[in-house]
């Protein structure tokens, strides 16, 4: 599953630098596109472009232009490379909801492997959710997750108290994964006082966690995280998502030739919630808890 993923995010990303290139008659995948709208509109539409059902047809053509051997004369080439074009947002856009099955790249270009049924019986192929390779996707993972999956490069935010060497002065239980919108700049860590500290993780390791903070003087903070943290997530990024998550998407739908699994959906919308943290078992009074010596 995880080779047909990555086929597919190269497959869209071909085809979407190869749409760049407009079309004019005769056919030819080079001409300007300067009517091409961009991909994401200021009404917050999502233009997705030229979709090739077939890569392989696709850059055979370009590599006969290139070559100047095909200048649109021949129909038995212009017509099946016409054919091979889907223009996606003539695909009518609908919502689907299922449980997660993989996961693969990042917000640009990343895709999602899902089955809309629940039952983990008799599963068939899983459609697939295709995000803008643009990274206009609208995308968000919610839930919880342990504190244990932090890693390097996540933004979290935290209340926390650090002394004037940046040092925490109490362990963490609580914080959140987040995505800040573009341009943000954090607060300034005050020292000595319970501030809101935004910064990005750089490293962790045996509990111990270190910050990169953006602003002020202070900006590398050292955090001691609990083992039994908890993580809330609000956050756009595609490592998070994992086996068993709640998906729901909308987007367009192809089930044609190209497509992958039982169907790409080219998403403009993507909510995934986590599984909900199992409850820690607390032994009663004269009972034995399961796996313990």
């Amino acid at each position: 599953m995880t080779r047909h993923l990555r086929q597919s995010v190269l497959l869209v990303i071909v085809a979407w630098a190869s749409s760049a290139c407009g079309q004019v008659d005769p056919y030819n995948p080079y001409a300007e596109a300067h009517a091409a709208p961009p991909p994401l509109a200021a009404d917050g539409t999502i233009h997705w472009g030229t979709f090739y059902k077939s890569a392989k047809l696709q850059q055979a053509y370009e590599r006969l232009w290139n070559l100047g051997a095909c200048r649109g004369s021949n129909k038995a080439i212009t017509v099946p490379v016409a054919e091979n074009k889907l223009v996606i947002d003539r695909l009518p856009e609908a919502e689907f909801k299922g449980v997660v099955r993989s996961a693969v790249g990042k917000v640009a270009g990343g895709v999602v492997a899902f089955d809309e049924s629940s039952s983990t019986a008799d599963r068939g192929e899983p459609l697939i959710a295709q995000f803008h390779p643009a990274g206009v996707t609208r995308f968000k993972v919610v839930g919880q997750v342990p504190a244990s999956l932090l890693a390097p490069g996540m933004v979290i935010r935290l209340r926390a108290e650090v002394d004037g060497k940046g040092h925490g002065v109490q362990p963490v239980t609580k914080l959140e994964i987040v995505t800040p919108p573009a341009g943000f700049v954090p607060d300034a860590i005050r020292p000595n006082q319970v501030d809101t500290i935004v910064g990005t993780v750089v490293s962790i390791r045996k509990g111990i966690m270190a910050l990169r903070v953006d602003a002020g003087s202070l900006r590398r903070i050292t955090l001691h995280v609990d083992s039994d943290a908890v993580a809330t997530i609000d956050a756009a990024r595609l490592d998070l998502v994992g086996p068993g998550d709640e998906i729901e998407v909308k987007g367009r739908l192809w089930t044609g030739d190209g497509a992958t699994g039982a169907g790409t959906i080219f998403v403009s919308d993507v909510v995934v919630a986590k599984r909900p943290l199992a409850e820690p078992t607390v032994s009663q009074p004269g009972t034995r808890t399961v796996g313990a010596r």
